[in-house]
């Protein structure tokens, strides 16, 4: 009988997970599955037992939001077994999840877990520590997970929009020299996300076009100090369109390389936890490191 390791958030969805948690076990048992269950209780919880726990299963299925994969997979990461990984999408935002085209419905989740296959996916190293899908700084940072997602379904990228208008007389724009691929990029930035998803914060569309989960490259998307007025409003328009090539304070790349440096400590985000203060950064792609399971 094969062995599942199963972590999983009770807290996530509102406690949705606890609600269907019998039955998405009976479809896991119905499956041939052998279940180790492990909820999670504190931050860090899903890091320790997946790394700690990985080589005795043949499979690993995490159940809760961005930041229980995100715990998961760096867990994970710190070993070299390339175990299966299952996704069963049950926060507020599942940005990655939407990326993979996994249901909100966590039974079907289940049974794509069961009866899917294998997708090799890449994932980003932060000064060495592992993150799924997003590395941020600055303005909207925070924004993309506070707007109510009911709020973002409805008017979508002016959701985010409103928002992060609000936090740009906040924010304080941060002296930063960015190289990746033999090219020096030096200016002054009030935001930067480095990306491997169509979504973030349940925006899509928000980190570019022909988005590949496994190419290698991350997509990266600056925005410059704002000058004046009209500089403020072509922004807006681009972000609105998601046209970026409308503004000329966007800077836009793909790269599986990218260091920066900062006069000050900046504060960045990795899917959507605290990533910690820094003034030197490399960020890493690591092709196609890991296997989870989606739809065939």
């Amino acid at each position: 009988m094969k062995k599942m390791l199963f972590i999983y958030n009770p807290r996530a969805g509102r406690g949705r997970v606890r609600d269907e948690l019998a039955d998405i076990l009976d479809i896991f048992a119905s499956g041939g599955y052998e279940i180790t269950i492990a909820p999670t209780r504190k931050n860090g919880d899903a890091v320790k037992t997946a790394a700690e726990r990985e080589a005795d299963f043949d499979i690993v299925v995490c159940c809760g939001g961005d930041g229980t994969l995100d715990e998961t997979v760096r867990g994970m990461m710190r070993n070299d077994y390339r175990t299966p990984l299952g996704y069963i999408p049950a926060g507020s935002t599942n940005d990655f999840g939407g990326s993979l085209a996994l249901p909100k419905d966590m039974l079907k989740s289940a049974h794509i877990i069961v009866d899917g296959t294998n997708k090799a996916v890449d994932v980003g190293l932060f000064n060495n520590e592992a993150f799924v899908y997003v590395a941020a700084f600055g303005a909207f940072t925070e924004v993309s997970y506070s707007t109510d997602q009911d709020m973002k379904n409805a008017i979508g990228h002016s959701a985010y929009l409103l928002e992060g208008v609000k936090s740009f007389g906040k924010i304080k724009p941060q002296h930063m020299k960015i190289e990746h691929d033999g090219e020096v990029i030096e200016d002054d930035f009030i935001y930067g996300m480095v990306t491997n998803s169509i979504s973030v914060g349940g925006i899509k569309g928000i980190t570019g076009e022909n988005v590949d989960l496994a190419d290698g490259v991350f997509e990266v998307n600056l925005i410059r100090e704002l000058k004046n007025p009209l500089e403020f409003q072509q922004l807006l328009s681009a972000l609105a369109i998601g046209r970026y090539e409308y503004s000329e304070n966007i800077v836009s790349f793909r790269s599986g390389n990218i260091k920066i440096e900062s006069d000050e400590e900046v504060a960045w985000t990795l899917d959507g936890e605290n990533g910690g203060k820094h003034t030197k950064v490399e960020i890493i792609n690591v092709p196609k490191a890991i296997d989870i399971r989606v739809a065939k």
